[in-house]
């Protein structure tokens, strides 16, 4: 399986920056992992476009969204144990940027994922959720990092 993250803009923060390559050097032991960043766009509509022209073909695309479904960390290893046995090859994560998501985007994700009720600025969700990736790979294999 391969784990694609697509986000708009480059992390600034040095914490951010070391957290997330943390755990995608973490995530490298289980799965090809890619990283695109585009900048940030004058609107959303612009975005979306430059970022879903970035998801792969074919790709199971995860859209994080404030409206979306929230999982646990288990449901989501669930839900990525259930591509994996459905044949599904490539999954992508997509973070939109500080003013949101274009309708074009939500329309073309597979799942709409939150992560929490609460807001995360799009820079720290990079964090979140690459951790909670790296946290699904570890339940599906029953290794221990989840109490």
């Amino acid at each position: 399986m391969k784990i694609n993250l697509v986000t708009v803009g480059k992390l600034k923060e040095k914490f951010l920056v070391e957290g997330v390559n943390e755990y995608l050097k973490r995530i490298k032991n289980f799965s090809r992992v890619d990283v695109k960043e585009i900048s940030e766009c004058r609107s959303v509509e612009e975005e979306g476009k430059k970022l879903l022209a970035q998801v792969p073909r074919d790709s199971f695309l995860i859209v994080l969204d404030v409206a979306g479904n929230e999982f646990s960390s288990e449901e989501l290893a669930q839900k990525i144990s259930e591509l994996t046995l459905r044949g599904v090859a490539d999954i992508t994560f997509l973070i939109g940027g500080a003013f949101g998501l274009s309708d074009e985007v939500r329309r073309a994700a597979n799942l709409r994922l939150s992560l929490s009720r609460m807001t995360f600025t799009h820079q720290m969700a990079r964090l979140i959720i690459v951790e909670q990736i790296y946290r699904a790979f570890k339940i599906n294999r029953g290794e221990p990092y989840h109490y």
